[in-house]
């Protein structure tokens, strides 16, 4: 019996990944959520890098995502892997797991980009980002390895969690023309492990976390909000 503990803040997109796989895997982990603008002293003793997400496993420490899959999946052995069979087909799956925490990194850019030529600086590189992925995905499906949920898949739903929040303000063209990975985005949306990996008041707690970043979407944000009020 594995007694897990995984640790982050509440907004935390590559957590999401972890915790999407444990439920993929039938586990269960407390989940404990910090402040990371104000980290107790007890996870800085944790966590040598300081981030999240941290899986605690028994008195053990497991930090930095990937690491923190690839232990569960060793951990697992006997289930359904969520890497492909062949060894060159993980290496593909792999490598765009690393491409999908490139594009949440892009989607940062996105959001805090500080006026509008800037944001849409950001959206363009982004859109392209979703045109790249577009091309493994045509085709494809329904999910980026076929009929077999993995953990592509884990990397990339909570980037489309974004996605629906950004949905509330504007259609800001993120997917426009790529058919392929707009499906998958609602394929994603629609998996009970993805549903249950953030709280459910997880949109509106991001909502008023970006109407403090002080960017051009965080203008946006207060817009819509008057435009309610009124």
């Amino acid at each position: 019996m594995h007694n897990f503990e995984l640790i982050s803040n509440i907004l935390c997109p590559y957590t999401q990944r972890a915790a999407i796989q444990l439920a993929e895997k039938g586990l269960e982990a407390r989940r404990t959520y910090i402040d990371l603008a104000d980290k107790p002293d007890w996870f800085i003793r944790l966590s040598p890098l300081g981030k999240v997400p941290l899986l605690r496993v028994g008195d053990t420490a497991v930090f930095e995502t990937a690491v923190i899959c690839e232990y569960i999946e060793e951990a697992t052995v006997g289930q359904a892997p969520m890497w492909p069979d062949r060894a060159l087909d993980r290496a593909r799956h792999r490598a765009w797991a690393e491409f999908a925490s490139t594009v949440i990194a892009d989607v940062f850019g996105f959001y805090m980009a500080p006026e509008e030529a800037a944001f849409e600086r950001e959206r363009s590189e982004l859109a392209g980002r979703f045109a790249r992925l577009e091309s493994q995905l045509a085709g494809a499906g329904p999910y980026f390895g076929g009929e077999r949920f993995g953990l592509v898949d884990a990397a990339f739903a909570p980037i489309f969690r974004l996605l629906e929040t950004f949905d509330r303000l504007a259609d800001f063209r993120l997917l426009q023309g790529l058919p392929a990975t707009a499906a998958y985005r609602h394929k994603l949306a629609e998996r009970p492990s993805v549903r249950a990996a953030v709280v459910p008041e997880y949109g509106q707690v991001f909502m008023r976390y970006l109407a403090g970043r002080g960017s051009y979407m965080s203008r946006l944000v207060t817009a819509e909000a008057t435009s309610v009020e009124a």
